[in-house]
């Protein structure tokens, strides 16, 4: 990178760390304008993963809404590549993903009158270092938020989003990406997972009901696990806690949930079930029927009722196994002429984007628009998907042959 290009960046996390969030395209394009750049412009992905917004700019033309299916600004988010293209005007446009990680914030679209590798190396440093300033600012403002919905959302999903880390984590050895709708309606489902001690924890919740007291429930169930987990508790000890904290918070509702655990050094699985659909295991290109099918217990917010200990299971898992945890909303939600998607239909999905060696962060944002389409966009329950892969290093991940 030019010394030029090391200044501009210095230049732009200075002044970035005192400028109004609003003003940061702004501020952007003014630094850049002098090494060749015409104008840079930060697109970021609405909550429902459909649009890519720009961020406005008052020192440039008004920037065009895209969509991620259909555009090649889309094409950079789906497949987190480059996407180069000759411009209207003769110049270049250049499209580069916006990632804090494997996780996808929007795209950077930047437009110059010829492109070189010094050139593509300080847009790529910008990308990276502007993925982090959106990051950070957005935690102490709401203006990004704001662009990325489309239309209000209810205070229950209000609720629930505030909980819910980001959709998709990665280590060496695992992904773990999910999802979740009705964005903007969404009742009683949540998921949550994190990394700790070379060992993910993950869980998929769905409480009772469609309204606030679910999205209260939800995430007391969300809250009482990372309690537990960050001192230290096992997975009995944790669903245990969790299920007293629910039936304390709210003695007349309950909570369905799985919480598991998957070593990351030996690829062993554990989890436990309160009255939920069982974990699925993709082995290859196929589901293993029953594979992880176990006793069910009672709901969280029941079980102390009963006096029973919550039972932890055990899998060993294969390099490459999946592991597929989702609420009924998913499964058992019917269009308006009575028709399901279905369990087969979904996991048939998952197996041939994945098989085809699509991310599955990107699978599952797809699944869940063909979910979306299958219902005309009229979820009457929540649904929420995720999906662990375990692929140690030794077994090598698949190369993705492009778009599907």
């Amino acid at each position: 990178m030019s010394t030029a290009g090391q200044q501009a960046l210095e230049e732009i996390l200075r002044r970035a760390e005192t400028v109004d969030p609003a003003r940061l395209p702004e501020l952007v394009n003014e630094v850049t304008l002098s090494l060749g750049l015409r104008s840079v412009t930060l697109y970021l992905a609405d909550v429902q993963q459909e649009v890519l917004v720009p961020l406005p700019d008052t020192s440039t033309p008004e920037q065009p809404v895209w969509p991620i299916d259909h555009s090649l600004p889309g094409w950079a988010y789906r497949t987190s590549s480059l996407r180069v293209a000759e411009a209207e005007d003769g110049g270049m446009a250049v499209w580069l993903p916006l990632q804090d990680g494997i996780e996808r914030v929007g795209v950077l679209g930047l437009s110059c009158d010829r492109l070189d590798a010094a050139l593509l190396r300080f847009c790529r440093s910008l990308a990276a270092l502007l993925t982090l300033i959106v990051l950070t600012k957005g935690a102490h403002s709401d203006s990004y938020t704001r662009v990325q919905r489309a239309r209000p959302m209810d205070l229950p999903a209000e609720l629930v989003w505030a909980f819910l880390p980001p959709r998709t984590l990665r280590a060496p050895e695992v992904t773990s990406s999910a999802v979740l709708e009705p964005a903007y309606q969404v009742g009683g489902d949540a998921f949550d997972h994190t990394l700790i001690d070379r060992t993910l924890h993950a869980a998929v919740l769905d409480a009772m009901g469609h309204d606030l007291p679910a999205g209260l429930t939800s995430s007391v169930a969300l809250a009482g696990c990372r309690n537990a987990r960050r001192t230290g508790a096992g997975l009995s000890h944790l669903t245990t806690l969790v299920d007293h904290a629910i039936a304390d918070a709210f003695p007349d509702r309950y909570c369905t949930g799985v919480f598991l655990h998957l070593d990351l050094e030996s690829g062993e699985l554990t989890w436990t079930n309160c009255g939920h659909p069982p974990p699925l295991l993709i082995r290859g290109h196929r589901i293993l029927p029953d594979a992880l099918e176990r006793p069910v217990q009672l709901p969280l917010g029941l079980a102390r009722l009963s006096g029973q200990v919550p039972t932890v299971h055990h899998e060993q898992l294969r390099p490459g196994d999946r592991v597929l945890l989702y609420t009924d909303g998913v499964t058992d939600a019917r269009t308006r002429a009575g028709t399901r998607f279905g369990l087969e239909t979904f996991t048939e999905f998952l197996i041939r984007a994945t098989a085809a060696g699509e991310p599955a962060y990107e699978a599952l944002r797809r699944l869940m628009h063909a979910i979306l389409e299958h219902h005309d966009h009229q979820l009457t329950d929540d649904a929420t998907i995720l999906l662990v892969e375990w692929r140690p290093p030794h077994d090598p991940e698949p190369t993705v042959p492009g778009l599907l």
